[in-house]
């Protein structure tokens, strides 16, 4: 207990000073000490007595153990901080220095100002005098905590007296302190509390079911409240649970902060577009920011741009569409309803071609799956989705635009994984320059990963380093493959071919670099999309391609095309917007049931065939099998046929998946007898296709044969073409002839 000399001092200092009883509550007459201060005779008694407990007009007389301030009395004002309330001697140490040098830093001269003793329960009281003290506040509480960390003592209170002071002042170096600094310091100690992270979000016009992923929560889960803020606020102080953030401008301490775990932001401030004294989360503050407070209409926008579960809505495309078939057209109808009919609406509008089209769909499917799923045949025999498709077609037929028209929803989302790693990547350097101090004060940035999943450049060092950050797969679409097709054309111990090869197989890649760091992944998944022309593909087909493999893994588009004249159907917009949700919901339902193991690679579900399932594929097998042994077939067949027993298990699984997220197959890892039927049907379209290559090759070099003979005129070459073949390509041998095809059919036999 302080002396009484010293109480007597603090009196002559102008304090009003109390005594405490045993039980710490306060004697006789103390509220009176608010008002009006006892004097030193008054106190000398009230400190000196030694009688027994007595009671009058309701207060309590009894033998002083303690001397206490009566706060409130000439402005008299003390920030009380409770750290009983830590369950451990580190806790509260952490809690004290953050909060003490978080003071220190924004208020100048601190220690000078503000009277600090420590109290005997390791707390501490922060003293100074207030023009306008107010009254006892309980300041901030921490979560899980039902007793305040931080309090206030002013007007109506007291608080005891300790000798055990922080810094030289002491009480009677209490001093009344700038309404500036007062308000600093309540500010602060006000981010202290917690407020009970509950967002509320206005309702907009679609509905998600349990297993669906709102336009808004997908919003906040992949955007940072200061992607939206940051060029508005500042980050002042990283707190262990919260980031103090302070408005470009604003005089005050700190305008608000940003919790950590659930990424909202709370701001005092009134002065900017966002609410105050409410959460807001990234998609509330897009919202203000960017679509004044219109919550349908921010949601309507994010949507559009892919954040959300794609809404499932009555089909667009509903009516029973047909088209020509013919015996090599690609067999579309392997795709659910919805999807088949956007093909045939593109071709009846777009003229586009419905083999591209189809073989785009595959290639995309094969992707979007990537690494997540696999079949397995038997045991120990598992396939990937893996596919390598050639679009086969002379310039200008269309084979780009076809193949644009189906795998665009997927070029969008890849562009947008693109600029956010940049952005995120510039975030990131501009952090690395920060200095140390400086990143004290700023939100962590870790670097970024590359997220980009298709790549026009087919460099395999490029694509290893892609497939890297991408573990699921890396996409490979180009316009033309003709110098994919050249790298492949040599085969050579430790050349890009072995990794290649690998990667069709769903096997591990290793690239060793010397002057820079290796490259490993361990399931390849790289599947290959493109166009090349006949002539162009004519070099490369028959060079050691046709030895090494290679060729047999890929497969062909070659339908026989011709260039369509305009015409005036049109491909409504609401049919475009239909298309690219169902592609999003494809893929953001693949990515749902996407597994890690304990090391954080991807773990692929196993896919297998049911038994009416495995039947089919074994009778197809066989007929496989067939003809690798006939007579009468031709050798290249024979030598793709191999691959095929592999290609139709991936089909089957390609075709499952899209047919149970559509709702036309139960189960996406029960791979069904229609799956396979349709596998085995598609298989048999990519043979036929393998075998007009075969006949195309075969012609082509006939008639460049004869196109090159300089001994005889142009009429006798198209005879001598005819008369070989009646049947010749004439627009291969327009080409090769350099003439039009009105003159071919002028020297024509009659």
């Amino acid at each position: 207990m302080l002396e009484l000399s010293k109480c007597c001092k603090l009196i002559d200092d102008g304090f009003s000073l109390i005594t405490v009883g045993e039980n710490k509550r306060p004697n006789y007459s103390w509220k009176k000490r608010q008002t009006k201060p006892l004097s030193k005779d008054e106190f000398t008694k009230q400190y000196n007595y030694k009688g027994g407990y007595v009671k009058k007009d309701g207060e309590e007389m009894q033998p002083t153990t303690n001397i206490g301030f009566a706060t409130g009395y000439d402005g008299l004002e003390c920030i009380d901080v409770d750290l009983k309330v830590f369950g451990n001697a580190q806790d509260k140490k952490d809690f004290w220095n953050e909060y003490l040098n978080f003071l220190k830093d924004n208020i100048f001269d601190f220690e000078k100002k503000f009277v600090v003793a420590k109290t005997q329960n390791e707390g501490y009281h922060i003293i100074y005098k207030n023009t306008n003290p107010k009254g006892n506040e309980k300041i901030a509480k921490l979560k899980g905590h039902k007793e305040a960390v931080i309090e206030s003592r002013g007007v109506g209170g007291y608080i005891f007296l300790y000798e055990n002071f922080l810094f030289d002042l002491t009480y009677s170096d209490v001093q009344l302190v700038s309404e500036e600094d007062i308000s600093i310091l309540w500010e602060i100690s006000s981010t202290y509390n917690y407020i009970s992270e509950q967002v509320e979000v206005q309702t907009v016009e679609h509905t998600y079911s349990e297993q669906e992923v709102t336009t808004w929560q997908d919003y906040n889960n992949k955007v940072s409240i200061f992607d939206i803020i940051g060029s508005e606020f500042t980050i002042v102080r990283d707190l262990n649970n919260k980031r103090m953030i302070k408005r470009h401008g604003a005089t005050s301490a700190h305008s608000g902060y940003v919790f950590k775990d659930s990424g909202c932001m709370y701001l005092f401030s009134t002065g900017t577009i966002y609410p105050h004294e409410k959460l807001v989360s990234p998609f509330a503050a897009y919202t203000f920011k960017y679509h004044n407070g219109d919550f349908g209409s921010a949601a309507k926008q994010l949507y559009k741009d892919g954040y959300g579960s794609r809404v499932k809505r009555n089909p667009i495309i509903n009516q029973d569409l047909k088209i020509d078939e013919s015996e090599l057209q690609f067999p579309i109808d392997i795709y659910p309803t919805e999807l088949r009919n956007y093909i045939i609406k593109c071709n009846q509008t777009l003229n586009n071609s419905i083999d591209y089209m189809g073989s785009a769909m595959l290639w995309m499917t094969s992707l979007m799956i990537g690494n997540t799923v696999k079949i397995k045949v038997k045991n120990g025999w598992v396939e990937p989705c893996n596919v390598w498709i050639a679009i086969i077609g002379i310039k200008g037929i269309g084979k780009t635009p076809s193949i644009k028209s189906i795998v665009y929803p997927l070029e969008r989302s890849n562009m947008r994984q693109i600029k956010n790693y940049a952005k995120e990547m510039k975030k990131y350097e501009e952090y690395k320059e920060l200095s140390k101090d400086e990143k004290k004060h700023h939100e962590e940035i870790k670097e970024p990963k590359k997220s980009q999943f298709i790549a026009k450049d087919v460099t395999l060092e490029a694509l290893v380093d892609m497939h890297e950050d991408c573990p699921n797969g890396v996409g490979v679409l180009k316009d033309e493959l003709a110098g994919w097709f050249k790298d492949m054309n040599k085969y050579r111990s430790g050349s890009d071919l072995e990794h290649w090869l690998s990667s069709w197989n769903g096997e591990s890649i290793i690239l060793s670099r010397k002057t820079s760091k290796s490259a490993y992944v361990e399931n390849g998944f790289i599947p290959v999309l493109g166009g090349i022309q006949p002539s162009i593909f004519e070099l490369f087909y028959n060079g050691d391609n046709s030895e090494n493999g290679f060729i047999d893994r890929m497969l062909f588009s070659f339908p026989e095309l011709d260039i369509e004249h305009y015409n005036d159907n049109e491909l409504d917009e609401e049919i475009l917007e239909w298309y690219e949700n169902a592609i999003l919901t494809v893929k953001g339902q693949i990515d749902k049931i996407r597994t890690y193991d304990d090391y954080g690679e991807i773990k692929p579900i196993i896919a297998q065939f049911t038994d009416e399932a495995k039947k089919e594929w074994v009778k197809y097998f066989n007929e496989l099998t067939n003809y690798q042994n006939s007579d009468e077939e031709n050798e290249y067949i024979k030598a793709m046929i191999p691959k095929q027993k592999s290609y139709t298990p991936r089909f089957a699984l390609i075709i499952n998946v899209l047919s149970a997220i559509a709702g036309e197959t139960q189960f996406f890892d029960f791979i069904t007898i229609d799956s396979v039927k349709k596998a085995i049907k598609l298989s048999k379209y990519f043979i036929e296709m393998a075998k007009k290559v075969k006949f195309n090759s075969i012609e082509q070099k006939a008639i460049s044969k004869v196109s090159k003979d300089v001994n005889i005129s142009t009429e006798d070459k198209v005879k001598q073409m005819y008369n070989d073949n009646p049947n010749f390509n004439r627009k291969q041998a327009a080409i090769l002839l350099n003439v039009s095809r009105v003159t071919i059919n002028k020297y024509l036999p009659k």
